[in-house]
């Protein structure tokens, strides 16, 4: 079977730009380590086999943020148009890594949904006082440190508030990823009230995928060539340097 026509790819093999801006995304240990101290070990168990779980699967298993491999990935694209997709060149050969590789290695909900960055969130009393218990004002999403800091007083709350804020420590260190004294958006993160709803949300669209449409900014695309022959020979040296960087990323 003769391999279709491939577009072309951003930048010409051999120039690909440097990063020269930096691809942040911040998680840490400590967030675990005083989510695993708080939690009962039913609790616990129980946010590992939820649908948000596979969060802390990865966090035990190692997995962590690997800048060079998606440096790689976006500097040997395809010109690719589609939003949820990501392709990369391994010598002649496409790889797509999109929604659906995601999904199935994740089991997150990957699913279409209007107003996916802003749902809406009645400010009810009960989110008032689950707010005043956090310490973060009611129109701030609470940031990683104020996550950590609550983890230590919440020993006395109901069994619901404390999966809440189980939630809340996923959502502020894994999905959101921020600087641990940024606010996270707010409008996300009042979904919690509604323990379901927020279980539910498709969470498979939204950091991992947020970062693909301003790929060329992260790259920078001062220099852009016109074209590259998809079937070139297979440079081994960079085959080489990428299977060695798969062996230590996830």
């Amino acid at each position: 079977m003769e391999m279709p026509e491939l577009p072309r790819r951003i930048y010409t093999l051999g120039e690909e730009p440097p990063a020269v801006h930096s691809i942040p995304y911040h998680t840490c240990w400590t967030l675990h380590t005083a989510l695993k101290k708080t939690l009962h070990d039913d609790e616990y168990e129980e946010l590992k086999e939820s649908k948000l779980g596979v969060f802390i699967k990865f966090q035990e298993l190692g997995f962590d943020w690997a800048s060079r491999l998606v440096h790689y990935m976006l500097g040997f694209q395809p010109d690719i148009k589609k939003k949820y997709e990501v392709w990369s060149l391994i010598g002649p050969e496409p790889v797509r890594f999109s929604l659906l590789e995601f999904e199935n290695l994740t089991d997150l909900n990957c699913e279409y949904m209007e107003d996916l960055e802003r749902p809406h969130s009645a400010v009810t009393k009960e989110l008032t006082s689950f707010w005043e218990m956090l310490g973060v004002h009611v129109e701030a999403g609470p940031s990683t440190q104020e996550i950590i800091a609550t983890l230590d007083r919440c020993e006395g709350w109901s069994r619901d508030d404390r999966k809440r804020l189980a939630y809340l420590a996923i959502f502020t260190g894994y999905i959101e990823g921020r600087k641990y004294s940024t606010p996270t958006r707010v409008s996300l993160a009042r979904l919690v009230m509604e323990l379901e709803r927020f279980e539910n949300y498709p969470w498979g669209r939204q950091s991992p995928y947020t970062a693909n449409s301003t790929a060329r900014v992260i790259i920078s695309n001062r220099k852009l060539y016109p074209g590259y022959n998809p079937f070139a020979p297979i440079d081994n040296k960079k085959l080489k340097e990428l299977a060695d960087w798969l062996k230590t990323c996830p």
